[in-house]
């Protein structure tokens, strides 16, 4: 197996000791696993949490989950599993709304989770497995 990190300026920096996404390449036959961090709504030009509600947010948050992924070579239609942190539950038709229109008709699986808190106050975060034919 091999590891490899992902980076992209067009996704925001890790904001702690992690990458934006790993892929994990298993023998010669070309397909990978692509593990992509949580992915807040921030915006890469800015380093700035967007503006607006939920539905901006979230739409942010699969923009940069998008641009992780596709510099992997990968992209949000071969993705097999999310995960949803939500700050607050009352949000999960919004959020759903906006989801459904980057993950629409065949959605990948999901858990979606109420938290506490994320970081830089955020209202969502968003991370994702994917496969990758290199």
């Amino acid at each position: 197996m091999n590891r490899e990190l992902i980076l992209t300026a067009k996704a925001p920096k890790a904001i702690g000791p992690y990458s934006q996404g790993i892929a994990a390449r298993f023998g010669d036959n070309g397909v990978s696993f692509i593990f992509a961090s949580g992915q807040i709504p921030v915006d890469p030009k800015t380093a700035k949490i967007v503006e607006g509600g939920i539905a901006e947010q979230t739409r942010r948050c699969i923009q940069n989950l998008s641009a992780v992924l596709e510099s992997a070579g990968s992209s949000c239609a071969k993705v097999v599993k999310t995960t949803v942190f939500l700050k607050d539950m009352a949000d999960f038709e919004a959020m759903n709304t906006v989801y459904a229109e980057y993950f629409g008709t065949q959605p990948p699986a999901r858990s979606t989770i109420a938290v506490s808190g994320l970081p830089l106050g955020s209202l969502i975060e968003i991370e994702a497995i994917a496969l990758s034919e290199i």
